[in-house]
């Protein structure tokens, strides 16, 4: 079964979407015929942990090389990149990749939250940070993924190979872990939501008991998932153009304060909205996992 039927496949069992497919950054111009981007949705019974599974290829004419800049989401990854299998806590600045040549880097990304159950503590030492796998799993069981993985022929290959791996180390059920769903599900699609005091009285929450489950689940804040998937879809919202303004952008999503939602996408993107408008007008922007 080819990647595109099994995604068809897999997504319609998939759970709910915890995590966007935004995520761009920079404006410089990548060619599509060089740089491809794949997903997979998670088996099954993985899918309350796993979000997703992803792969990017690449391939440049001698000599060449190109840098991707992304805005990274609030969510784990195990990466498999020239060799080496590591985890990859939540960022909160920005991450460029260089690539040159002809390679790929396969990943899975765990729901926010999800991969505490893993390492049965708080996933906040992770934070802004990457770890050999081994940490966890030991040099030979992470020798034997990766020779497993570097061996596999195809996107589809790789993603069964890591889910085989994956349920042999499958932590028991968290309840915690499916309350952040819902609530990082929240703060990804409801517009009403604005203040993390709306959530926790939502999920019938005190707002310090919210602030220390994310603490130690999701390695971030609440606040800060809230903020970063506004600050993706305002980066993908300009960057596509079209009727209104940044302005408008801003109160489309909560930001009722214009100064402050400059101020935030300044910092986190690293050009003002106007002028990251006007580089997306003058170049193809690449894709994020």
């Amino acid at each position: 079964m080819n990647a595109i039927r099994l995604g068809q496949t897999r997504q319609a069992r998939s759970r709910w979407a915890t995590t966007s497919e935004y995520g761009l950054l920079r404006t410089g111009a990548v060619d599509t015929v060089d740089y491809r981007l794949e997903r997979l949705p998670a088996a099954d019974d993985l899918s309350e942990l796993i979000e997703r599974h992803w792969l990017v290829r690449w391939d440049l004419p001698s000599g060449h090389r190109r840098r991707i800049t992304l805005l990274p989401h609030p969510c784990v990854n195990l990466v498999f990149d020239r060799g080496r299998l590591t985890v990859a806590g939540v960022g909160r600045e920005r991450f460029t990749y260089e690539y040159t040549g002809r390679g790929y880097v396969f990943g899975v990304k765990f729901r926010p939250g999800a991969f505490r159950p893993f390492v049965g503590g708080s996933v906040k030492a992770l934070t802004d940070r990457t770890i050999p796998l081994s940490v966890w799993w030991g040099e030979s069981e992470t020798e034997r993924m990766a020779r497993d993985l570097a061996q596999a022929t195809s996107f589809p290959a790789m993603v069964e190979v890591a889910e085989r791996y994956l349920r042999a180390h499958w932590p028991p059920p968290d309840p915690d872990v499916s309350l952040i769903g819902w609530i990082v599900h929240a703060l990804l699609y409801d517009r009403s939501v604005t203040r993390v005091d709306q959530v926790a009285e939502r999920f019938g929450l005190s707002t310090r008991s919210l602030q220390r489950l994310f603490e130690r689940y999701v390695g971030v804040s609440p606040k800060w998932v809230l903020k970063r998937y506004r600050l993706h879809e305002a980066a993908a919202r300009l960057a596509q153009g079209g009727s209104g303004t940044w302005a408008d952008v801003a109160a489309e999503l909560g930001y009722f304060d214009q100064s402050h939602f400059i101020r935030d996408f300044t910092r986190a993107v690293g050009l003002t909205p106007v002028e990251y408008a006007r580089a997306c007008q003058r170049h193809k922007a690449p894709v994020s996992a």
